[in-house]
This record gives C-alpha cells, sequence and structure tokens, in this order.
C-alpha cells in the first residue's frame, strides 16, 4: 500500500443551528449544519403533510385505510 495517500481521520464536532452538538470521525476537526436528527420534523414527529383539495382524505377512503 501506498503512504500517505488516504487523508487522516480524526473526531470531528458537529454543530447544529438549533444548538446541538455530537461528535463523530471526519477530515475536517469541525463542521456546522443547518438541520440535525434534533430539529428535522421528520424525526421530531412535528411533520406536517399539506392537503391539497383533500386529496391525503381521497387516497385513504379508496384504500380504506382510515
Amino acid at each position: 500500500m501506498k503512504k500517505d495517500l488516504h487523508p487522516n481521520v480524526v473526531e470531528a464536532t458537529v454543530n447544529c443551528a438549533c444548538g446541538n452538538t455530537f461528535k463523530t470521525k471526519s477530515v475536517k476537526e469541525s463542521i456546522r449544519v443547518d438541520i440535525c436528527n434534533e430539529c428535522h420534523p421528520f424525526y421530531t414527529g412535528s411533520e406536517r403533510q399539506v392537503d391539497t383539495a383533500g386529496r391525503i382524505d381521497k387516497f385513504k377512503k379508496r384504500y380504506s385505510l382510515n
């Protein structure tokens, strides 16, 4: 194997805009992100579906998902 081919992997601190921080491995020492698992609507359960013209209700009614 060739020497000095791969970058050095270090422990990185990830900082989110919401204030959450966590550690991971990366070639950079610090990473700043806009959204993380603590503030993303999919992971927090605050996800909303926009119902345009009752399409979700039509779908549920058609396939008996109510």
